[in-house]
């Protein structure tokens, strides 16, 4: 069991925000396995994103590795807070928790998302309860496919006036348990750049620094990727002439998962723990953040990698993708 502020995930697995993740059914299966500690949504907007037949994955041959084009779930949050509420209030006496993952561009339209959401914990009796809460809120700073918009976590001080959203927010109740789900990083002064801004928003609560992030979530896909048809799986090496496929996804360009990133993740996993245990980031209230590793854990010795690293909770997409509910029970072998 890890404790995450207000939060329960036990055992220490979960979904990462993913394609798998969109729908009651998914969201409800999910809940529901034994090897889930904790159930991530497909990340909201506040009205939902437009998808069409250019949004897609594939997997490839050779190794459990995805290549995707997908942007935001096209369910708006309001539905997705619906679903929540019913699956918590059908099954009271569960701690597992729901992780809500959301986006939003403006300051004004993440306070209102937030709002429902902190409406909701209310409705499912977790917000300043005796219980342990079930409901927190990821931050997705990472998505790489959104035409015309650059993956904010790459530019991470100009997420301030978000964070400054979520800060207050978590000031008013410290109950409210709120993480960030980030792009890979490939050099140090990006890891740097991360917590020099979370270092802003440092709170002093019953006489105690803190702060209002208790999570990391690392990471999201590789945005710019490319992958040829050959590459894929149940596709021939020379395709028959009217087959007009050029690229792999539609977009030609995507986001890489599976075991193609996993040495990336490892390697974010494993920068971002050693840093936030220096002096100064224990004495800037960033020392009880958790790291949530995320990416190619696609086998229980993926997972114990992702452990060693650094990572208290690990999460899974690709694997969910390939092997439905059963990958948790793969990952979950001797844990």
């Amino acid at each position: 069991m890890v404790k995450v502020n207000n939060i329960e995930i036990s055992p220490p697995i979960v979904n990462s925000s993913c394609a798998w993740s969109s729908d009651f059914q998914q969201l409800e299966g999910l809940y529901d396995s034994p090897y889930t500690g904790g159930v991530t949504t497909r990340t909201a907007t506040a009205c939902g994103f437009k998808e069409d037949d250019e949004h897609t994955v594939v997997f490839t041959r050779k190794t459990l590795s995805t290549l995707n084009s997908y942007g935001y779930s096209p369910h708006s949050l309001t539905t997705y807070l619906a679903w929540v509420e019913s699956i918590l209030l059908s099954r009271p006496s569960s701690s597992k928790p729901f992780i809500i993952s959301i986006t939003a561009s403006q300051p004004n339209t993440l306070q209102s998302m937030v709002a429902s959401i902190q409406a909701m914990r209310m409705k499912v009796g977790d917000r300043n309860g005796s219980r342990t809460s079930r409901v927190t809120i990821e931050l997705n700073t990472s998505c790489p496919n959104i035409q015309n918009s650059s993956p904010s976590g790459y530019f991470f001080a100009s997420l301030s006036p978000l964070l400054d959203v979520l800060a207050k927010e978590y000031a008013q109740d410290s109950t409210l348990t709120i993480g960030l789900k980030l792009p890979p990083f490939v050099f140090r002064e990006q890891f740097l750049a991360v917590l020099d801004t979370l270092k802003r928003f440092t709170l002093t609560i019953n006489h105690a620094t803190a702060s209002p992030f208790s999570f990391l979530t690392c990471t999201n896909t590789l945005g710019n990727s490319l992958m040829f048809p050959d590459q894929l799986e149940d596709h021939p090496l020379s395709p028959p002439a009217e087959i007009e496929r050029v690229f792999g996804v539609p977009t030609a360009l995507g986001g890489l998962a599976g075991d193609s990133l996993h040495a990336l993740s490892l390697g974010n996993v494993y920068t971002f723990s050693q840093l936030l245990r220096a002096e100064n980031c224990c004495e800037a209230g960033l020392g009880n953040l958790k790291i949530f590793g995320v990416g190619g854990v696609t086998s229980h010795e993926a997972l114990l990698r992702m452990r060693r690293a650094g990572a208290e909770v690990v999460g899974c997409a690709t694997l969910l993708g390939k092997e439905g509910l059963r990958a948790f029970e793969i990952l979950a072998i001797a844990n």
